[in-house]
């Protein structure tokens, strides 16, 4: 598992500020949670694996481009999942961690495929250009307003207590912003609704049950059951818990796959991914509540392995992972597993094996490539350094978005002397960091290097000429 950085979308960052919407909204909102700077993305091969596999029948269900659409994982304990970026879903690793059962997970993504499929975003975009002009009109009308008692007060309004004190014209000011909060939220409660009952069809649609979906937000009524007599139904961004599962019991419920369950061989994968998102962010004590050493099983010995590596037992933790290995050779993730740990504890020779294993048996596992590129350049040597390059430059043109695997890539070009690939891999990685202004550095040096025309060149180009947009 890799993180790297995530920046909150512009457009999840006015909505917050103009609805107040702070926190993340459980189980499915369709605007990015506050806070997400600093956050991480992870990047796992195995999770992203499955979590294709969950999404691929939903997505073709909901008409979505298999190709376009993208799930990512955010390292947040919070169970919250939420669609930015046009067809991007974020899960957080919270969600994952607390899903029991694969339909339960699919259950959430199918809602937020109904975001996507309704166009709620695009939708939010036209309701937030249109509460801005509201807002514009509603402030013209109480400055008039404020204008009007101003000039009444000249009159002796004030004197006969008919004028506004301060606290009147803060009144005045905020009506209309709050008027166009409670439309905003309103709005924004309709489309999660809507979300909900297209992803009880889509998944009716490919012959799952929507009992997940309706087993997670059950969850989340018995969690806000304590407050929820308190809300006003006017000021959150959801439908209020009993409202949300009367509903949807009922579509969930008319499904004839509704007592359908998961094959054990996806209940087995996603009992794996569990213990493995447990064993890299879990605290020791969380690790050995949940998989105390008496369990036998494959994830509690997966949770072991990880959770030793990460807390210094390197001897240990390499005779499980080997044992784990033993009972499933075919298992490319196991193999990785190995790799990372012999890396990350200097031993790159050594994880050079165990990772080519992997790629060979999962080749369509970026993250499992670019560690082998990060193995190959560590081991150093010319052989090495152009099975790196080719290793690299595979893994970033089938995922352009691997800022580390341009960042191997260039050591790589930069130990086989080629400068201008070097400041280009460079340059590529720093933009895709979002370091835009160390990106347009690296990419005029390249630039230079390259005939002007030439694919390198047009790059170094891109980035030069490149300027963020105001909203993605």
């Amino acid at each position: 598992m890799k993180p790297r950085p995530f920046a909150r979308t512009a457009v999840a960052a006015l909505l917050a500020a103009l609805c107040g919407t702070a926190s993340p909204a459980a189980a499915g909102g369709a605007d990015a949670p506050d806070g997400a700077n600093g956050v991480s993305i992870i990047r796992d091969a195995e999770i992203e694996q499955l979590l294709r596999d969950y999404t691929t029948p939903i997505f073709r269900a909901a008409g979505i481009n298999t190709k376009a659409a993208e799930v990512i994982l955010v390292g947040d304990r919070s169970f919250n999942a939420f669609v930015a970026n046009g067809q991007k879903i974020f899960v957080n690793v919270g969600a994952l961690m607390e899903s029991k059962t694969p339909n339960e997970m699919i259950g959430v993504l199918a809602h937020e495929c109904g975001h996507i499929a309704g166009g709620h975003l695009a939708r939010m975009r036209q309701e937030l250009a249109r509460a801005q002009i509201l807002a514009i009109a509603g402030m013209l009308a109480s400055a008039g307003a404020i204008a009007a008692q101003t000039y009444s007060s000249r009159g002796g309004a004030r004197q006969t207590g008919v004028g506004m004190d301060s606290a009147g014209m803060a009144g005045v000011l905020t009506g209309p912003q709050e008027l166009i909060r409670r439309s905003l939220l309103s709005y924004q409660r309709g489309e999660e609704q809507a979300a909900d009952r297209a992803g009880v069809k889509f998944l009716t649609a490919t012959g799952q049950s929507a009992k997940g979906m309706l087993t997670t937000f059950q969850r989340f009524a018995n969690d806000a059951l304590f407050k929820s007599s308190s809300m006003d139904p006017y000021l959150v961004s959801h439908p209020l818990p009993a409202e949300r599962i009367s509903n949807l019991q009922q579509a969930a419920s008319d499904s004839p796959y509704f007592n359908v369950t998961d094959s054990p061989a996806l209940q087995a994968r996603h009992d794996l991914m569990r213990a493995k998102l447990f064993g890299f962010v879990g605290e020791q004590a969380e690790i050995a509540r949940r998989y105390p050493l008496s369990d036998g099983s494959l994830p509690a010995r997966y949770a072991h392995a990880i959770s030793d590596y990460r807390f210094g037992r390197l001897d240990q933790s390499l005779r499980e992972i080997d044992a784990l290995i033993a009972s499933q050779p075919g298992n490319p993730y196991f193999q990785e597993l190995k790799g990372q740990v012999l890396l990350e504890s200097g031993r790159a020779e050594a994880a050079i094996p165990p990772l080519r294993k992997a790629v060979a048996m999962a080749p369509q596992g970026t993250p499992i490539r670019v560690l082998l590129g990060h193995a190959l350049v560590g081991a150093g040597g010319k052989q090495h350094d152009a099975e790196a390059i080719r290793v690299l430059s595979h893994a970033t043109q089938s995922d352009p978005d691997s800022a580390e695997g341009f960042q191997y890539l260039a050591m790589a070009y930069d130990r086989e002397n080629d400068r201008p690939r070097a400041e280009l891999a460079s340059a590529q990685g720093l933009f895709i960091s979002g370091k835009y202004v160390e990106a347009r550095t690296q990419a005029k040096r390249a630039q230079d290097q390259f005939k002007e025309g030439s694919p390198g060149w047009l790059k170094a180009d891109d980035i030069l000429n490149y300027r963020p947009p105001k909203f993605d």
